[in-house]
């Protein structure tokens, strides 16, 4: 069975849920400007794997709302992807807050 990357909008926050890595990023990739039109959060407490592909494009997501004042929270970071935001030593960066 492929991998596969789904999202729910609920109110400010987009959760996302399944892989987000190199071959699940696309369709959400392209919807990326409607669907955090009038966001403020990113769960991804229900994602099972997050590759380098994954994370980058979660730092560009934070990122690209910035020069409109807006900034994105990363909400629900597992310890695996803990590991890889300070392996690439992005904690600067990319400040999340992580799973309770």
């Amino acid at each position: 069975m492929a991998a596969a990357l789904s999202w729910v909008s609920q109110q400010q926050t987009l959760v996302l849920s399944g892989e987000l890595d190199r071959e699940t990023l696309l369709p959400l990739w392209q919807q990326r400007e409607l669907l955090l039109a009038d966001k403020t959060v990113i769960d991804v407490a229900q994602l099972q794997r997050v590759d380098s592909s994954g994370l980058a494009l979660l730092l560009h997501l934070r990122e690209q709302r910035h020069p409109q004042g807006i900034e994105i929270k990363i909400s629900g970071i597992t310890e695996r992807l803990q590991t890889l935001i300070t392996l690439y030593n992005l904690s600067a960066i990319m400040p999340v807050e992580t799973a309770s």
